[in-house]
């Protein structure tokens, strides 16, 4: 691959996350400025990435998954920030859950892909006792990842 080809690549895929925002926008029948106020970015710069004329940042795409009620994942993975990852039915509702916030979303999937780990690298039977531990630790992740926000904001 030539130097002009990467730069290529770069184009599009500031022009295709442009025009998957402006698609994902459009769907909600959210306005331009709408999105722009819920992300905190002014309009021009919200019009610009649409039109592929700007690179977002991946701090600028949370903030606009956000504003869409959509997973940041999904914008990272479109605009070449992150690989896509294994489709799994649990990890594709969790992403597309609109009651949970990101932080939430991402200390639950941290839990199910360290179950899925685990029990990949098992050679052996997993006793009970160990299964009850796994569970108690996931348990007490999540309740901590649900009691975080809730203190910040009292």
């Amino acid at each position: 691959m030539s130097g002009t080809d990467g730069v290529e690549k770069i184009g599009q895929a500031v022009d295709d996350i442009g025009a998957y925002i402006r698609r994902q926008r459009e769907g909600a029948e959210v306005s331009l400025r709408q999105l722009a106020k819920v992300a905190g970015i002014s309009n021009p710069y919200l019009s610009q990435i649409e039109r592929g004329l700007r690179k977002p940042s991946a701090e600028i795409l949370a903030q606009i998954a956000t504003g869409l009620r959509i997973s940041a994942e999904a914008l990272y993975v479109r605009a070449g920030i992150l690989e896509p990852r294994e489709h799994s039915p649990v990890l594709d509702a969790l992403a597309s859950d609109t009651e949970l916030t990101e932080r939430q979303k991402q200390v639950l999937t941290d839990i199910y892909e360290s179950f899925r780990r685990g029990n990949a690298a098992e050679t052996s039977t997993v006793t009970g006792t160990e299964d009850a531990a796994l569970a108690v630790a996931a348990i007490d992740a999540a309740a901590q990842a649900v009691e975080a926000p809730a203190q910040r904001t009292s």
